[in-house]
């Protein structure tokens, strides 16, 4: 895996993947950014979400579970200090669906969280307190 990062000015940044794909990121204004786009911390927290629900999702769809809706809300604490690391992260799964397996969701964010996530693995043993949990909301009609 490779990528680029380019400066562009002030605060802005625009990464390239490896893939070809790019995002811009950026800072607040008193940081001298434009506040124009997510900052590189929140990139890492969304990527570990991305990460894990990409496991869920497969894991769900392999235990054949009809899954019509899922979202991992996030929350992470930063340290006070220099550098300001996680100290902590939350995930926590919301998974709609049709005759959903409570023990399947459950499952699948276990073998997430221990076994598949990259990204909150890697986070964990640097130290982050990773926590995962889950719920299964009923379907809304749309």
């Amino acid at each position: 895996m490779k990528g680029a990062v380019k400066w562009v000015d002030g605060a802005l940044f625009v990464g390239e993947s490896g893939s070809g794909h790019a995002v811009v990121m950026d800072g607040p204004e008193d940081l001298g950014g434009r506040n124009q786009s997510l900052r590189p911390m929140e990139m890492l927290l969304l990527g570990t979400g991305g990460c894990a629900i990409y496991d869920v999702i497969s894991i769900l769809k392999k235990a054949r579970q009809s899954v019509t809706a899922c979202r991992v809300e996030l929350h992470a604490q930063r340290v006070d200090d220099v550098p300001a690391v996680f100290e902590s992260m939350q995930l926590h799964f919301v998974v709609s669906g049709n005759n959903l397996k409570e023990s399947q969701v459950r499952r699948a964010v276990e073998l997430s969280a221990e076994k598949y996530c990259s990204a909150s693995i890697m986070l964990s043993r640097a130290g982050v307190a990773v926590s995962h949990s889950y719920a299964i909301e009923p379907e809304t009609a749309a």
